[in-house]
Parts: structure tokens; C-alpha cells; sequence
């Protein structure tokens, strides 16, 4: 029997299951998202996953829902260089309310402490300094640091009284953007592993004023900027931008010095095989290189006594 017209079918529980599911493909390369406020880093690379109906995604650094800005996205291939962008010098410009702490050092967490007291912009100036070059940083209790095999903060969400122990990390600027008594903005360019709320947090405890961010957003991440960047609005439930937004695999190694090699050489370190380097343009022993033939990535690897040792190898038709 037909259908009542204006109503389609019913399907069975068991026919959905024997669909076939749409059947992903390789993409290889990176998108540079600039991330809204809101959205997560793992929401961020499902939902542009999807666009791409990519079979393999990943993304070079945690950018928090309450942050925007630069989030790389790799996709196939290109996730075997995610841990070179994610040893890039980072970007950031953030706003520091003064007058109160809270437990995740930004405006979504609970006030802990506050204080009365506003800063001159002079005393702000004076301490920036001592926020430059290799210091010790604690970590906020909120973040994604691992104790014992769990989260900071999924011991902290559950209430547990956790000690974040402080380690060492590199900021190489720190200046003031704009400055009011109740709040300013200042730019930080750093290394892998520093928090800008820790250094909003103590800048605030060293000024006696205590101090959270309340806004935030990554200018770079390694060798991507702004200038490489798509915002998510010129993508979503757009597949076509999507596609056309992706950069090559060897964006992501712009800041290594390539290596040409011929074809049999290229092969060689498919293998995972050494290769000799020769002529005055080879690069310093020790240095982390990167090779191409014909225009393709082939590897990642170190210089050592005068061969290219390969680290990573890349499937990419030549």
C-alpha cells in the first residue's frame, strides 16, 4: 500500500542502519580558522571536518571558548606537522579588569579575591619588564595540564584541591596596548606553554589589585597570522569556501629551511633512510629540516653528520 500523499514513507529502524554512510575523503593541508567567541577547539574541528568531509583532522593548539583568533587546522597529512606549529611563537592581545581574581583567572570563573586598589599606569609600566624573558609561571588551576593522567580542570570542575606546580616558560614581549584605571590591554608575544591568564593573575597580585581576563585573542600561532586566516562566518554551512581555504601541507613548516631532493633521494627517506647532504648550502648539524620533489613535502627530519635523518615522513603523490 502507497503512502497517503503529502507524507513519505516510514523507514524502518533496520533500513537506516543498512544505509551506507557517506564515505569521507583525504584532504591534506591546514586551515587557519579565526575562531569566534563560543566555540570550542574540538567543536571547531568537527564542524569544519564535516565541511570538508575529511577523514583525518586535528588542531595545533587549544584556543578557550571565551578566546578568539587563530586556531590552525590540520587535516590529513598536514597533522604530522602539528607539533612544529605548536612549538611556534605565539600572539596575543588581552584585557586585564582590575579588582578581582578569580578561580580560572578570567571572567567566566568565580571571584576569589578583590581588592579596592587601581593601578597607576606608570606601576603597570614598571612591572611588564619582569614579565619578559624565561620565568616561572604557574599554571591556572583551570586548564588542560595533566595530573596524575586527568585534567587540571576536570579535578577542578569536581572540587578537588590540586597544587599546580610552576615551570618555566618564555615571553619575549610584553607591551601595553591601552590603559584605563579599571582595566588594560597589553600584546604578548611568548613560547610554547605560557598561559596569559597566569600572567594577568600575577601581574595583578604583584600591583596589590588583583586582576582576571576578561577578553582575549591569538594573533599568531607559529608561522600562521591573521593574514592567513578565515573567519568561521565566510566557511560555515559553506563547503565550497571551506575547500577553498585550505593552504598546503607545507604551510606549516614555513619556518624550517627546506631541502630539495631528487626523486631516488626522495625515495630513500620514504623508507625512512638517510640521505647525504652535500654542497656549501647544507644546512648546521642538528638543525630540523624539512625536504621537498617536485614542489612536494616528502619529510621532516634532523641533520646529523651530514645526512638528513628522517623524523616524519609525508604520503604524498610526487
Amino acid at each position: 500500500m502507497s503512502a497517503p500523499e503529502g507524507h513519505a514513507p516510514k523507514t524502518h529502524p533496520s533500513q537506516k542502519n543498512n544505509q551506507p554512510k557517506k564515505t569521507r575523503i583525504e584532504v591534506n593541508g591546514w586551515i587557519v580558522l579565526d575562531k569566534p567567541l563560543g566555540m570550542t577547539s574540538t567543536h571547531a574541528v568537527s564542524a569544519v571536518r564535516r565541511l570538508l568531509n575529511a577523514k583525518k583532522a586535528g588542531h595545533a593548539g587549544t584556543l578557550d571558548p571565551l578566546a578568539s583568533g587563530i586556531l590552525p587546522l590540520a587535516f590529513g597529512e598536514a597533522t604530522k606537522t602539528v607539533p612544529y606549529v605548536v612549538d611556534g611563537e605565539k600572539a596575543y592581545t588581552f584585557t586585564v579588569d582590575f579588582g578581582s581574581e578569580t578561580d580560572t583567572d578570567d571572567a567566566e570563573g568565580r571571584v576569589v579575591e578583590t581588592s579596592e586598589r587601581r593601578p597607576e599606569q606608570a606601576e603597570l609600566e614598571e612591572v611588564l619588564p619582569r614579565f619578559e624573558g624565561v620565568i616561572e609561571q604557574v599554571p591556572p588551576r583551570f586548564s588542560a595540564i595533566k595530573i596524575g593522567g586527568e585534567r587540571a580542570y576536570d579535578l577542578a570542575r569536581d572540587g578537588e584541591a590540586i597544587e599546580m606546580k610552576s615551570r618555566q616558560v618564555e615571553i619575549y614581549s610584553l607591551k601595553l596596548v591601552s590603559f584605563s584605571p579599571e582595566r588594560a590591554t597589553l600584546a604578548a608575544e611568548c613560547g610554547k606553554g605560557t598561559y596569559v591568564r597566569a600572567i594577568a593573575r600575577d601581574i595583578g597580585r604583584m600591583l596589590g589589585c588583583y586582576g582576571h581576563v576578561t577578553a582575549l585573542r591569538r594573533t599568531r600561532v607559529g608561522p600562521f597570522t591573521l593574514a592567513d586566516a578565515t573567519p568561521w562566518s565566510a566557511i560555515a554551512e559553506n563547503p565550497e569556501a571551506a575547500a577553498a581555504a585550505v593552504l598546503p601541507v607545507e604551510a606549516g613548516l614555513s619556518e624550517l629551511e627546506c631541502v630539495v631532493m631528487n626523486r631516488d633521494a626522495a625515495m630513500r627517506l620514504r623508507r625512512g633512510q638517510s640521505v647525504i647532504l652535500r654542497g656549501r648550502d647544507a644546512p648546521p648539524e642538528g638543525e630540523l629540516v624539512y625536504s621537498t620533489c617536485a614542489g612536494v613535502p616528502v619529510a621532516v627530519g634532523l641533520v646529523e653528520k651530514g645526512e638528513f635523518v628522517p623524523v616524519r615522513v609525508f604520503n604524498l603523490a610526487m
